[in-house]
């Protein structure tokens, strides 16, 4: 179970950086739910349920931002949870301000499948940025 849910998480990051959201959704639970935890000036901050949010989520992620680098430092598996840290580097469309920040991302899956995705970055970084008003960084 543990390689599956690696292998699985590894195989969405792949999508998610090319940008081929209708292969993301195919590896998501059908009653999947994404928490993103931040400020209402991150366009994507909230709680998404069910793929059709979760493809609002996705989308809106990459009209947003162009990703510089995303970076995982580790992955690793424990049960039906898989456990990711990592740098990024982000810079929000509507600005161009460039932030970094180290974070972790907690995904639950079932069946091979993502059930619950949940992010945690410097919130404070990306809603400056996002708001305009300067370069906060870890």
């Amino acid at each position: 179970m543990e390689a599956t849910n690696l292998a699985a998480t590894q195989k969405l990051f792949g999508h998610f950086g090319a940008k081929e959201i209708p292969a993301i959704l195919e590896l998501l639970c059908d009653d999947v739910t994404i928490e993103f935890y931040g400020p209402s000036s991150i366009p994507y901050a909230g709680t998404y349920r069910g793929r059709n949010e979760a493809r609002r989520f996705f989308e809106t992620v990459h009209a947003s931002l162009d990703i510089q680098r995303f970076d995982v430092e580790e992955m690793t598996a424990v049960g039906d949870k898989v456990f990711v840290t990592g740098q990024l580097e982000l810079t929000p469309k509507s600005t161009g301000i460039t932030y970094q920040s180290a974070f972790v991302h907690v995904i639950t899956l079932r069946d091979g499948k993502w059930l619950r995705f949940r992010d945690f970055m410097n919130t404070a970084a990306a809603a400056a940025a996002f708001q305009g008003v300067g370069s906060i960084s870890d």
